[in-house]
């Protein structure tokens, strides 16, 4: 539900805040001002009825929408429309294709994976390889991650275009299959197999031009008692 707004009106015409208070409250001096077009708005038709009568003539002119025959007692505060476009998320400057990540959360939480890119949302496309340590192509939020001063060159490794945010969206699900019971894990699908195969397979052959790169893509990251991870370099 809507919030009433801010600067609400003492009386007819007469607003709590004045312009420059309410200008000053809602912090646009730190916003840039772009003024943005409303978008027209549909000018009200008219239609011609029949009247019946001799006197009252054949035709008439009434609007197309009937006004309400009723007003609301009080106000209802409407919401604003918006307008603002979500600024794209930044990369950490520690984070760059290639860049070898520690997982922090999710089912492959403490293992290394190498970075390919950042999709349109943000996130970011990494992979195991899956043949290494089992971790295929995901999403992972930066957030998440730790960046590592290891870096695999990737230059050679092709990432399908097609591999986006829509290629990792699941199909949903019915109610009636839900409930009857009839829900059943789907196979995997031998195409995202396919391109998982395709991208592991130019990546492992980079991976193996460097001693000791597999075994440590292979092994887990793990904290013991004393060790803080703001006190390491990674």
């Amino acid at each position: 539900m809507s919030h009433a707004p801010r600067n609400s009106f003492i009386a007819p015409g007469v607003s709590r805040y004045s312009r420059s208070a309410a200008y000053s409250k809602k912090a646009q001096y730190k916003r840039k001002q772009t003024a943005v077009a409303a978008p027209a708005k549909a000018a009200a038709t008219d239609k011609t009825v029949e009247v019946k009568g001799g006197k009252n003539g054949s035709k008439r002119t009434v609007p197309a929408q009937k006004a309400s025959r009723f007003y609301p007692a009080e106000d209802v505060p409407q919401p604003k429309a918006g307008r603002k476009a979500a600024p794209k998320t930044s990369l950490r400057s520690t984070i760059t294709p290639g860049t070898v990540a520690i997982l922090l959360a999710g089912r492959h939480s403490g293992k290394r994976v190498v970075v390919l890119k950042q999709l349109d949302s943000g996130l970011l496309l990494v992979t195991g390889p899956f043949k290494i340590n089992g971790v295929p192509l995901r999403r992972v939020n930066q957030a998440y991650v730790i960046a590592t001063s290891t870096k695999v060159d990737i230059s050679g490794v092709k990432v399908d275009e097609k591999i986006n945010d829509a290629y990792f969206k699941k199909a949903a699900k019915t109610d009636k299959a839900f409930l009857q019971g009839e829900e059943k894990k789907a196979a995997f699908p031998e195409s995202k197999a396919a391109d998982q195969k395709a991208v592991d397979k130019a990546l492992l052959e980079v991976v193996a031009k460097t001693p000791f790169l597999r075994q440590y893509l292979a092994s887990s990251f793990g904290l013991n008692k004393g060790q803080f991870p703001h006190n390491m370099k990674f």
